[in-house]
């Protein structure tokens, strides 16, 4: 059970308790990219049923953690470097852009929204705290480009959201411990720069906190994931000609 906005306590569904626990193996790395999520086996280790363990996994499908193949099952996804420098360009280009109209464009309610957001992660900084730190963080950054008012703009980051590779960066700090606390410290600094901008509507001040911070997510692809840094700037320079990278 957990506290709702009321202060009362709610009784999460098992279906979603479920999925909490796949998503923190996921981010855990105790299921690896590629593998697959047998309804069974999992239904067997939980003591569950098989019911609340498949809507688990539609979850864990629906957060863009796992795939599901058809007459084969659900696997996690496993993204091509190819994929993830492409998603990495998209979400430069998009959070980019509707930061710029959400500093001009949102309401107090929204600013108020990614204000909570903002600072439910603040507190988040051990690993047990990895899964719930990654939902909010990517609700975070849908928040900012909903703020857009930009419906086209929002099903498409959605689409890309879940193409980038964020739980292998979550995975890479599990089992380096070390780096949590100084790169959850500054992807929260940086979180809040960009809250700030929207809030003082300033579009410019918006979009470069957001080109910053997203670069430096391109940063941690190239140190945690060995992504190649040439096919960073280069889609960098394709997705924003006039932006040099940080």
């Amino acid at each position: 059970m957990s506290l709702d906005e009321t202060g009362l306590l709610e009784r999460k569904s098992l279906k979603v308790e479920i999925f909490d626990v796949l998503h923190t193996r996921v981010i855990a790395g105790k299921y690896r990219p590629g593998e697959w999520l047998r309804q069974e086996e999992i239904s067997s280790q939980l003591g569950v049923s098989q019911t609340p363990v498949r809507e688990a996994l539609d979850l864990l499908v629906s957060s863009g953690l796992a795939e599901r193949v058809p007459y084969r099952g659900v696997r996690v996804l496993k993204l091509t470097t190819e994929e993830i420098v492409d998603s990495y360009g998209m979400r430069l280009l998009l959070e980019t852009k509707s930061a710029a109209i959400s500093a001009e464009k949102r309401t107090n309610q929204q600013l108020e929204n990614l204000l909570q957001l903002l600072q439910k992660t603040e507190a988040l900084m051990t690993l047990n705290d990895m899964s719930a730190q990654m939902q909010l963080n990517r609700e975070f950054h849908l928040a900012i480009v909903a703020a857009s008012g930009n419906a086209l703009m929002t099903r498409l980051f959605k689409i890309v959201s879940h193409q980038f590779p964020d739980w292998m960066l979550y995975e890479y700090m599990f089992r380096y411990p070390e780096l949590l606390q100084p790169s959850l410290s500054k992807e929260y600094l940086e979180h809040k720069a960009i809250v700030e901008a929207i809030g003082s509507n300033n579009p410019e001040l918006a979009a470069s906190n957001v080109s910053i911070h997203i670069k430096n997510l391109g940063n941690e692809l190239v140190s945690f994931l060995e992504i190649p840094r040439e096919l960073l700037s280069e889609k960098e320079n394709q997705m924003l000609p006039v932006t040099k990278t940080q």
